[in-house]
C-alpha cells in the first residue's frame, strides 16, 4: 500500500472512530460509572495543584473529578459533542477545567506539560496503540505519573466484544483490550516508565434493571453498541441482542429480577515517568 493510500485508510478510521463516540450519549452512559473514576483517582492520589490531563476524556470523566480536588485539570477527546458537554459540565459547576478537541495520538501540548496523564477505558480505544503510549510519555514530566484502566480480554467487557466481533467484521485497528494484557503495556511504554505496577482491578456494573433492559440502555447510549446495531440488518439485530442479553444474564450476580450486577474486569496501569 502507497502512503497516500495509508493515510487515506487511517483518516478514514478515525473518522469512523470519531462518529462512533459522537453516537448515542455517552455523557449521560459514563455517569453510570463515576464511581469507577473516583476510586482509580483515590488510588492515584491526585493532590491539589495537580496538573492533570485526562486522555480519550469523554464528558469530563476523571478531569471533573481532579478538578473538583482542586487539581488544574485539561480533558481531551475526538467526540466534539463530549468535549461540549464536559465544557458545560464544568461551568455549571464553576470548576477550573479546559476541554479540548484533539486525537491521543496527536496531543496538542508541549513535552512535560502535566505532573499526572491518565485515561480510563479511553485512549486504549485509539487505532496506534504505539503512538498512544509516546504521546503519553512525551506530555507527562520526568517523575510525574502516567495511569491507565484498560478493559482486559479475559474480563466481562472482553467476552461483550467477543459478542460484537461474531456479527461485526473488525475495525482494521489492533483490538483494544491488547491494552489490558500486561506483556503488551510494557512492551508499548518500552522502558519509559520506572515503578511500573499492573494490577487486575475488579469493576461493578449494577443497575437498577433487568439485563434485557441493560442491553437496550447500552444499545441507546454506548456509541460503539449503537453502531453496531444501527449496522446490522433486522435478523442479525435480533440474534446479536439475544446473544447481549444471554451473555449480562449468565453473569448476573443480582438476587433480584429487576437488577443487573456484573464484574467486569481492568488493567489498572499506573507508573513512574522515567
Amino acid at each position: 500500500m502507497s502512503e497516500a493510500a495509508a493515510t487515506t485508510d487511517l483518516s478514514n478510521l478515525k473518522a469512523r472512530l470519531k462518529a462512533t463516540w459522537m453516537d448515542g450519549n455517552y455523557d449521560y452512559f459514563s455517569r453510570f460509572m463515576e464511581s469507577s473514576a473516583v476510586e482509580f483517582l483515590d488510588r492515584i492520589g491526585v493532590q491539589p495543584g495537580t496538573r492533570l490531563l485526562d486522555v480519550a476524556c469523554g464528558s469530563g470523566q476523571l478531569a471533573l473529578i481532579a478538578a473538583r480536588r482542586g487539581a488544574r485539570a485539561t480533558g481531551i477527546d475526538i467526540a466534539t459533542n463530549l468535549i461540549l458537554a464536559a465544557r458545560g459540565r464544568a461551568a455549571a459547576e464553576g470548576l477550573d477545567a479546559t476541554f479540548d478537541e484533539g486525537d491521543a495520538e496527536d496531543l496538542p501540548y508541549p513535552d512535560a506539560s502535566f505532573d499526572v496523564v491518565a485515561s480510563i477505558y479511553g485512549a486504549m480505544f485509539a487505532p496506534r496503540p504505539e503512538r498512544v503510549a509516546a504521546e503519553l510519555l512525551r506530555v507527562c514530566r520526568p517523575g510525574g505519573t502516567i495511569a491507565m484502566g484498560n478493559w482486559t480480554k479475559e474480563g466481562f467487557v472482553g467476552k461483550m466484544f467477543k459478542t460484537f466481533s461474531r456479527f461485526i467484521a473488525p475495525p482494521g485497528m489492533p483490538a483494544p483490550v491488547l491494552w489490558g494484557d500486561e506483556d503488551v503495556v510494557r512492551e508499548r511504554f518500552n522502558g519509559g516508565l520506572s515503578d511500573l505496577r499492573l494490577n487486575r482491578v475488579k469493576y461493578r456494573f449494577d443497575y437498577r434493571f433487568p439485563p434485557a433492559e441493560v442491553v437496550e440502555f447500552f444499545r441507546e447510549n454506548y456509541g460503539p453498541t449503537t453502531r453496531a446495531f444501527a449496522s446490522l440488518g433486522e435478523t442479525d439485530r435480533i440474534a446479536l441482542r439475544a446473544d447481549l442479553v444471554d451473555l449480562w444474564a449468565s453473569h448476573n450476580q443480582a438476587a433480584e429480577p429487576a437488577r443487573t450486577v456484573v464484574d467486569a474486569e481492568y488493567l489498572e496501569v499506573v507508573g513512574v515517568r522515567a
